[in-house]
Formats: structure tokens, sequence, C-alpha cells
């Protein structure tokens, strides 16, 4: 499937799945006359082989649930989710409908299996460019992966991530599905709504969280309103490089507000950008003395918060002309111009609002709060009517607030704690509701929705349990393609074994062909599948058709260097190993293909400066190898084609036998070596 033919996939999936029972029960009554007829092969067979093994019975429902969610051995889902891998520092790569977890992909954080930061010069050489004023950083927490857009659609090249806790992004190439740079935001402390990108992909955009000093320098939290600031930083994105250009990269200062979630506008509204915010109260907390609010009460007591819109055109251009000042030499628009420039506007929101999301014709911005029952529908074109007008009042920093009943479009009553909004193809939305543990579908009103048949609840599911982020296919797009929701929930509870108390998370994958007519106690959903996510907290994914990914399965030619996307000229190929010796320096060049190295011993002194490289020279399908050398913490994973440099000091004497760490043949154990070191006098 391709383009927009997978709209009609799912438009006509019920009448697929319906004759897909059909040819089951077809098949299973074949099997019973081809086993004997005693029934084995029936529903009422597999229920009795579950029973005999302790398992509960499969209603009908259940078992449509697992036909349409099984794939055979061989058979690849028509979608891949990327979904942040929270506090591991990475990124997953998940099949759906099958939910089977295919990748992660290593990010900010050490991994061992593809050698991430294990001895591989380029992957510290990544990981260390995200260090913090010298100081190594080896967590993070990412939170919003964003795919690369062309036209507002996802084109398969990249995806970016953030660190929340150290506001850090990263880039993704997808032909390889590594990462090729980390950015540490000089400006920030920590960020949230990191990393959207506009609709070609020219920024990336990463929102703040909690306001510090520029810089997070130190000033006491007593002069939290004046020497506090918010922050939003747009990253400059080179496709071609495939890298974030930071010569023309800007942020923009806002007022001390937790700015949290953005999403930037598309179609009629691109050229802005909106993020949504929280403590507009300025609270600064309860102190040891407890004198004071803490921020749980604090940060939530006004009605409303506010929404930023952005006009980043402007930005752009005043950023280009170096209308900024510095803040540790990265370029920073002011709170004054861009009131003056009418950059930035405020919009009021339901209070504890958790992200804004972008209806796919950019014509309504979407924002629920924490703390109330509907979620809140704002008109681009009634936001720049006001605008226009200047049908606003300044707040205490004299930011524009726009007229709220000027600008909103409809609320709609959905439940408890509604969080965030994605889209389908035929006019509807689903939102997540915390405290509900649910997930609520309604539809979008006006001409390019359901027109007057919108702006209604049509029902909710629920989950299991405390959802955050949802995510559909395609979901953030200009073209969205519906037919899922997958809820990323924060508790499991009862769902699975309990491996101890630290217990997994629950991606729970949710049928959303079905009108809302045809199961009006669920709006037509289905909970098809429960996941377990036994690491990290997964918080946010998107959702890609898996014929838009092009990656490569072996590398374009013989000594690769993943770091550079370019053969690299030094590598070590066939016919070219060798160790030279210049005093204390060493440099080995290595080959690897099934089962061997060239060469499997090599002989240096204690105290002597190695410099070793490694090209697997193997070129066909899947055939990896690995490199490691005890006690010195180094493990490199080889895929075809790719070349890799350690540097260190053999500062321990010893033998060190190496090895192939990838079972790559009948004689892999074969795959070895002697790395001796001679001990000094």
């Amino acid at each position: 499937m391709s383009g927009r033919s997978t709209t009609s996939f799912w438009r006509n999936r019920s009448l697929l799945a319906v004759v897909a029972l059909f040819a089951v029960f077809a098949l299973v009554l074949q099997a019973c006359s081809n086993s004997g007829g005693d029934g084995s092969g029936s529903s009422e067979g597999i229920n009795e082989r579950r029973e005999a093994a302790g398992l509960q019975p499969l209603t009908d429902d259940q078992l449509m649930s697992a036909g349409l969610t099984y794939l055979p051995s061989g058979e690849h889902d028509p979608y891949v989710m990327f979904a942040s891998g929270g506090h591991a520092g990475q990124v997953f790569v998940v099949g759906v409908p099958s939910m089977r977890l295919l990748k992660t992909i290593a990010v900010f954080t050490p991994e061992p299996w593809q050698g991430w930061g294990f001895g591989n010069i380029g992957t510290e050489e990544v990981l260390d460019s995200g260090n913090i004023d010298g100081r190594e950083v080896r967590w993070a927490d990412t939170h919003h992966p964003a795919l690369s857009e062309t036209a507002g659609d996802y084109d398969g090249e990249f995806v970016f991530i953030n660190d929340k806790a150290n506001a850090r992004i990263a880039v993704i190439d997808l032909r390889d599905f590594e990462t090729k740079q980390i950015v540490k935001n000089p400006i920030a402390i920590n960020d949230h709504g990191g990393t959207f990108v506009t609709p070609d992909t020219e920024w990336i955009i990463e929102g703040g969280q909690y306001a510090t000093p520029h810089g997070w320098e130190y000033a006491p939290i007593e002069d939290y309103e004046t020497d506090y600031k918010g922050m939003i930083t747009v990253w400059k994105f080179d496709r071609e490089a495939g890298r974030v250009d930071e010569s023309q990269s800007f942020a923009m200062e806002l007022p001390p507000y937790w700015q949290d979630l953005c999403d930037a506008g598309k179609l009629v509204s691109e050229g802005w950008i909106f993020c949504n915010s929280f403590n507009t109260e300025l609270a600064t907390g309860s102190g040891e003395d407890g004198s004071g609010e803490n921020f749980e009460a604090g940060a939530s007591a006004r009605d409303n918060d506010y929404m930023h819109a952005i006009n980043l055109d402007k930005a752009v251009e005043l950023a280009a002309a170096g209308t900024t000042f510095d803040v540790n030499g990265f370029p920073v628009i002011g709170l004054q111009t861009l009131i003056d420039e009418g950059v930035l506007y405020f919009i009021p929101e339901p209070k504890s609002p958790h992200g804004v999301d972008i209806a796919p014709h950019g014509d309504y911005m979407v924002i629920s709060g924490k703390l109330d029952p509907h979620t809140t529908i704002y008109s681009f074109e009634k936001m720049i009517a006001a605008i226009e007008a200047e049908n606003w009042v300044p707040d205490q920093y004299g930011v524009p607030v726009l007229d709220f009943d000027a600008v909103m479009e409809a609320q709609v009553e959905l439940g408890l704690g509604p969080l965030h909004t994605q889209f389908d193809d035929k006019g509807y939305a689903y939102t997540s509701l915390f405290l509900d543990s649910a997930v609520a579908r309604w539809s979008l009103g006006g001409e390019n929705y359901r027109g007057d048949d919108g702006w209604k609840l049509e029902g909710s599911v629920p989950v299991h349990y405390n959802i955050g982020h949802l995510v559909a296919p395609e979901g953030d797009t200009v073209s969205p393609d519906g037919g899922y929701v997958v809820a990323l929930n924060k508790w499991s509870i009862d769902r699975f074994l309990p491996p101890g108390p630290l217990l997994p998370q629950n991606f729970q994958l949710i049928d959303t062909v079905p009108e809302p007519s045809e199961k009006p106690e669920t709006g037509g959903m289905t909970v098809m599948y429960d996941m377990p996510i036994g690491m990290g907290e997964p918080h946010y994914a998107q959702i890609i058709k898996a014929d838009k990914l092009n990656p490569w399965t072996v590398y374009p030619e013989i000594g690769f260097d993943p770091a550079t996307m370019s053969v690299d000229p030094n590598a070590p190929v066939s016919g070219n190993e060798r160790i030279e010796r210049n005093g204390n320096e060493v440099e080995i060049w290595m080959t690897a293909i099934r089962s061997h190295y060239t060469p499997d011993r090599v002989q240096i002194n204690q105290g002597d400066h190695v410099t070793w490289h490694v090209t697997n020279i193997d070129t066909s399908f899947d055939a990896t190898h690995g490199f490691s050398i005890p006690a010195y913490d180094i493990n490199l994973s080889l895929e075809p084609g790719e070349t890799a440099t350690v540097e260190f000091v053999a500062d321990m004497d010893g033998v060190f036998p190496y090895y192939c760490t990838e079972f790559c043949s009948a004689l892999h154990l074969e795959m070895a070596g002697y790395f001796l070191v001679k001990p000094t006098e």
C-alpha cells in the first residue's frame, strides 16, 4: 500500500474482517473434516485446549481481535510506531498491528548490543556532544519523537527525539536507524515540548518546561518574576546534511510560565507554532520552612492558563536580521521584541493543560485541561481576526491575551482528565482521559470534517490504566489514516504477571474501524491487544506507513562509516590488514568475515596507545559481527559493510581473548583471537 490507498484499506477493513471471519470458519470446518471431525480446530476446540492449559476461554470478539493482530512469520506490519524510551533514553520501534518490538534505537544512553558507547569512536563522539559543561551525561528522559515531514506528511527520512531531563535533542537517520547528532540546548537545562517539526522539516521546535534564569545561572527564587524566563528554541534542520544547523538556530524569551507541548501549524496555519503552558500563577513552591503553597496546588489555582500562538515566519525574519541578544553565544529574541513585532500572543486555555494538537487541515487547535472535563477547540481563522481587531488585553508582562470567546470554536465534554488528541481520516478525533483511564472518540465539526454532525462525544472505551499520550497512524499529519489508536498507559496493575514491585507500562492497541453506531457502548472502539513495555517509561509515539521507510539492509559499500554516512578511506578492507608500530603508538587494521578475524593475534606492550580499526567485509543480509575485548569495556556491533574504530591505552597487561559477540555461523565460537599485552619490566 502507498499514499492514500491506505485510507480505502481502512474503510474496507470492516467488510474484510467479516469476510475473513467467514473464511476462518470455513477453514475450521475443513480442518475439522480433515482431522476426523473432532472439532479440535474449531473455536470450541481452541477453548478446550486453552482450558486444558489453564487459560481462560476466548469470546468471538477476542478471537476476531487475535485474527486481526496476528501476523504469520514473514508477513510485515503495514505500520511502524516510533515510541520514546522514557527513562531508557532511547527510542523503541514497534510494528502495528502485531505490536512486536522490532528495535531499540540507541540515542542518549549506552546500549551494549549495538556497541553504542562501548569504545566505538563514532558513537562516543555523538554521546560526548551531549555532555554539559564538560560533565559526562549518560542518562536521559526521552519524551516526544517526531518524524520528518514533507508537505505535512511523514516522509520516512528522519526521526527526532528530545531529552526532557537535560534539554537535548537528537537526530536519527532512518536509512540505518542510528543516531547521528545530539545537540545540547545552551540556554535551557530541561525541556518538554520537543521535538515537533514544521511541515517541510525546516525547523524543529523545542519547547521549554520549568522556568529558570537564562543559561540556568543562579538567581534567588524571590526574584522569580523578574529573573526567571520561559523559552522556546527553534532549531534549523539541514536535510541534505542530515544535521541540525546550530548557526542558523535561535530561541525566544518568554514569561516564566512553564511552557509544555508544542505543535506546528499546517496548511492554513502554516508559519505559526502553538504551545500550551501551565503555572501562569508563577508559583515558586513551599520552601523548606513550609511557607507558601506546593506546586501541586500553587500551579493549578487559576481557572485558565495560556496557549502560546507564535508567528514563526516573523520570528525567523527577526533572527535573520540579528534582532537578538546572546545567551552563552546563542541568539535569543527578547520578550519585548516579540510583543512589539506582533510575534507572540496568548489565548486562555483550560487549567493545567497538557498539549496542543492541530487538526489535519490546520484550521483548529485542540487543547484539553487535566482539571476540566472538556476539550476546547480554537479556530485559527477567528484567532487571526481577533489579532487584526486587537481584541485583547495584556498580561502582566505585556503579552496580548486574546479574548477567549472570540477565538473559541467549540467545547466538547469528554470525561475526566483529558490530555492528548489524535485524528483519523473520517473526521473523528481521539482524546486520552487520564482520570477515567479511557479513550474518548468525538467528531470534528466544520466544512472540512463532519459538518453539522460534529462537535459531540461519540463514545469512549476503557483502557488499563492511567493513559498518558495516545497515537493514531499518521495522526499528526495533514492526511491521517485512522484504523487504529494505541493507548500509552502508565500503569498495568493486573494486566500481566508482576515482575516485582516495578510493573511494566502497557501499550494497548484499539480498533477504530467500526463507526460509532456499530458499537454505541464504546463509540465503535475495541481494545484488541495488550503489549507490556518493561523498559523506561514510554511517553509519546508517532506511527508511519511502513512503505514510506526505505532502510538499508547492508551498508552501500565496504568500509562505510555510519557516523559520517560515507566510506572511510582509512577503513580496513580485504588484503590491507596489518599492524603498524611507531614507538608506543600501535595501529591495527582488521577485517571480520564469517568466521574469522584477520589478524587473529595481536601482541603489544603494556602502556601502548592502541588505535584499532575493524571492518565487517561481509555483505550478506543480516551478517552482523561483533568485536569485544574483555576487561577493556569494548564492544562493537558491525553490520554488513560497516567500519568502526576504537582507541585506548593498554594499561592492563595479560592475555585477553577477543571474540565475535554475534552468533554468525556454525564456526562462531572459532571467530576469536588473542590480544596479548606484554607487561613492562
